[in-house]
């Protein structure tokens, strides 16, 4: 295999394996920017993997080629209902945010795979209909080298992800919606004096991060696995927080911190192409994506830790 296939391979791997992460990344950024801490993206993940899955099996006939991206949707708009569990115990009977976010994580996969077999007779769906393929970007794959390596044979949703994360820094960092959802997470007891509704502001915060979660959860069962089963979500929750934090609750750090993440999870797929680790078992190559996500934590999670999290802690 030729160096620019290999490349081109690399790309589209790592792409694929980024773009849940980025999605569930940015989606713990809005939560904690709003004040509320999501350990429960993991949880949220499952749920809307197990929604877009099933959605897609039931559905097909009637979307056709849209299937995947309608069942995308689905899965966010059941991560989004999901969440809510999270807002009210968080926002309304502040129960510990920690503490809360485990329970859903416990909560979720035995929830959906209980669901499984009661639908399926089994603990797992089987392929699904339709997935989301690879294709080629009309124009720009036209462009010389750049055009073959990253827009020839790609997933585009790793593009729509890396745009969603730059809307998102818009959203958080130049709008008044951004600016009060800040506040709120930075200080509730002075939003709540100028006039912000600091409960609306969190539930908004907390919604966001369930939908954009739940398409995470969508991408992985539609995009990677091709079903849902007990280990579609198997520590992709835990991989983006650390994203989250590693990128410094930006959401362009964290996209960039997520493509990092997905790129390490890709090398187990692709890395027999490469000459230097091709000779490396493949277990390694597996568990280096949870290895990092354990050292980032670690090394970062003091240098990291933003402003914000002191008003969590106290109110």
């Amino acid at each position: 295999m030729s160096a620019m296939s290999v490349l081109q391979l690399l790309v589209t791997s790592s792409l694929m394996y980024s773009t849940p992460l980025i999605l569930t990344a940015i989606a713990g950024t809005f939560s904690e920017r709003s004040g509320v801490v999501n350990i429960g993206l993991e949880g949220i993940m499952v749920m809307g993997a197990f929604a877009s899955a099933v959605f897609n099996l039931q559905f097909y006939d009637t979307f056709g080629g849209m299937t995947p991206w309608v069942s995308m949707l689905f899965g966010g708009l059941i991560g989004l209902v999901f969440a809510v569990l999270h807002a009210v115990a968080t926002v309304n009977l502040r129960a510990d945010h920690v503490v809360v976010g485990t329970a859903l994580n416990l909560l979720a996969p035995g929830l959906a795979v209980f669901l499984v077999r009661v639908f399926y007779g089994k603990a797992q769906t089987g392929p699904l209909a339709q997935s989301f393929g690879i294709t080629s970007i009309p124009v720009l794959k036209d462009i010389p080298v750049i055009g073959e390596i990253f827009f020839t044979n790609v997933t585009p949703l790793g593009y729509i992800a890396i745009i969603i994360g730059l809307v998102s820094w818009v959203v958080l960092f130049k709008t008044p919606f951004g600016l009060r959802l800040r506040s709120v997470g930075e200080h509730p007891v002075a939003s709540e004096t100028v006039g912000i509704n600091v409960y609306l502001y969190k539930y908004a915060g907390v919604l966001i991060s369930g939908f954009l979660g739940g398409m995470g959860g969508a991408i992985q069962a539609q995009a990677i696995s091709n079903e849902f089963g007990v280990l579609v979500i198997s520590g992709q929750g835990f991989m983006a927080m650390a994203a989250m934090i590693f990128g410094k609750w930006n959401p362009i750090g964290v996209t960039f911190a997520a493509i990092f993440f997905g790129f390490a999870q890709s090398l187990s797929r692709v890395g027999h192409y490469i000459p230097v680790i091709q000779d490396v078992p493949v277990i390694f190559l597996q568990v280096l994506p949870y290895v990092l996500t354990i050292i980032i934590l670690v090394a970062f999670i003091g240098k990291s830790e933003a402003r914000f999290r002191t008003s969590i802690c106290e109110e």
